[in-house]
């Protein structure tokens, strides 16, 4: 068993919540560009995206581009930082 691998799914057009409907639990939607429906998730094994692939097939959507998800962006540190209560010095 692998551990699960997220992806990301670029379909052409803009692809309706009624057609992505069985992948709506695992995957969020973007439509952030135009002309593209950008889908990012969670795979757990090969059949589960292979499951994937073949509905997009069956309800004839293009897939453009299918690759690893990039990590997510890490918050930059906080520049609002609270002197020491006990000494009045910043960390």
């Amino acid at each position: 068993m692998t551990d699960p691998t997220a992806y990301e799914l670029v379909l052409r057009g803009r692809v309706s919540a009624r057609l992505l409907r069985p992948l709506l639990d695992d995957f969020t939607v973007d439509h952030a560009r135009a002309g593209t429906t950008r889908l990012v998730g969670r795979v757990t094994d090969p059949c589960h995206l292979h499951g994937v692939l073949a509905h997009l097939t069956s309800v004839g959507i293009e897939l453009v581009s299918l690759g690893p998800a990039a990590p997510p962006l890490r918050p930059a540190p906080s520049t609002d930082s609270q002197p020491d209560p006990s000494t009045g010095a910043h960390p």
